[in-house]
């Protein structure tokens, strides 16, 4: 068997990647199994510098906050800033001390030095502004779009003032308390004002669509693209922060989910751009539900990536990615049982694994699930292969 197996692997580049495709898409999702290593980061800088110069891609997003993602978009476009200042405050999830992401954006803003705008590259973060212990509050969204209104229409069309707005947000910490994701007596958002707030975010949005035709003509298509962020945003956290508030079992799969629309939201405006590389965990990007082990139970949601292939169809592509061994976080080599074991016995340290092939080798073979003995790395479940186009593995993640 592993000769049969040994068949479905290519060296892993773009142009291996696509063979494995009908056609380009326009989201091209390459899938993570854990988060924070240098060594799978570094691949997917190199596919991306690959999709680039030979395939046309020009964009790449992130699963990190789609505010802070604006601060690393303006640098890479027109130099916005310092490299310093961009690494620091353009991410979210603690990804900005990252070696690897650091030096995507510098490489990006370097690529683009001197090009014309047509052929920049451009960054998008495409998580909400949300962290595992809570979210963030609605200010800077609600108050962005309320401020791109205010200086284009007429005062009388605005359902509120700036002060309104700031009135009823108060104070940052009331929305930020991390102690509300544990207890949502602690949350905010089923106040009286936060109410009020999801009343006139919706307002406002329905202003900026209703406004589109002037708003396109008096500053450009990029500003509208970028009020319709503030306007999914403020209204997803508020919808985010009211389910905070919530007691009933469901809680934790309605917030799950919650999360993976706002992502799918911020994709397929990705997509409406052009085509894009998509990098976050397997469990965002694969087309089925995504499962997760909390506190209360079990939770099952419909991921990002599911809700988008729904829209886009072939257009979506999910390249997952499988490894062996992060012998600094205690993940030893895999049983020879499993699907990371008999892609470890391969003599590739990095390889694309066609998965169609994979199957017709692997025949009636049905290979053990492994399991992880550190909550931050997920195997890939082989019961779900049909719903992936392809498989990255990385047999050795070392430490950075």
């Amino acid at each position: 068997m592993a000769t049969d197996i040994k068949g479905a692997a290519h060296a892993v580049e773009a142009a291996a990647v696509m063979r494995l495709l009908p056609a380009r898409p326009r989201l091209l999702a390459l899938g993570e199994p854990t988060h924070g290593e240098d060594t799978l980061l570094d691949l997917r800088n190199e596919l991306f510098r690959q999709l680039v110069e030979q395939e046309g891609y020009r964009t790449i997003a992130i699963e990190s906050d789609c505010m802070r993602g604006l601060v690393v978009d303006d640098y890479v476009t027109s130099g916005t800033g310092t490299l310093d200042e961009v690494v620091e405050h353009g991410f979210s999830h603690g990804w900005g001390t990252s070696a690897a992401n650091r030096e995507l954006v510098r490489w990006m803003r370097a690529y683009n030095d001197g090009r014309p705008t047509s052929e920049r590259l451009r960054f998008s973060g495409f998580d909400g502004p949300l962290e595992i212990t809570g979210a963030a509050s609605p200010r800077q969204a609600l108050t962005a779009l309320h401020g791109c209104l205010a200086a284009r229409v007429d005062a009388e069309l605005l359902p509120c003032t700036g002060e309104t707005l700031d009135r009823l947000l108060g104070a940052d910490d009331r929305w930020t308390d991390p102690a509300a994701m544990m207890d949502p007596a602690r949350s905010v958002g089923r106040s009286d004002e936060a109410g009020r707030l999801r009343l006139l975010a919706d307002d406002l949005v329905a202003l900026l669509d209703a406004q589109a035709p002037h708003l396109i003509t008096a500053t450009s298509r990029e500003e509208w693209d970028r009020a319709r962020l503030y306007g999914r945003t403020a209204t997803g956290l508020l919808r985010y922060h009211y389910w905070m508030a919530d007691t009933s079992p469901a809680r934790m799969t309605r917030l799950c989910a919650l999360r993976d629309v706002m992502m799918a939201q911020n994709l397929l405006a990705v997509a409406a751009r052009g085509p894009a590389l998509l990098h976050a965990h397997n469990s965002h990007l694969q087309r089925e539900k995504s499962t997760m082990q909390m506190w209360q139970g079990p939770v099952e949601w419909w991921s990002a990536g599911a809700l988008v292939s729904a829209e886009l169809g072939e257009e979506y592509a999910f390249v997952a990615t499988a490894l062996g061994t992060i012998r600094h976080r205690a993940v030893g080599a895999p049983p020879p049982d499993t699907l990371e074991g008999l892609l470890y016995a391969l003599p590739e340290d990095r390889c694309v694994i066609d998965v169609p092939r994979l199957a017709t080798a692997l025949g009636d073979t049905r290979p053990a699930p492994r399991v992880s003995p550190w909550f931050g790395y997920s195997p890939l479940d082989p019961a779900r292969l049909a719903g992936t186009d392809g498989i990255v593995f990385v047999k050795d993640v070392l430490p950075t």
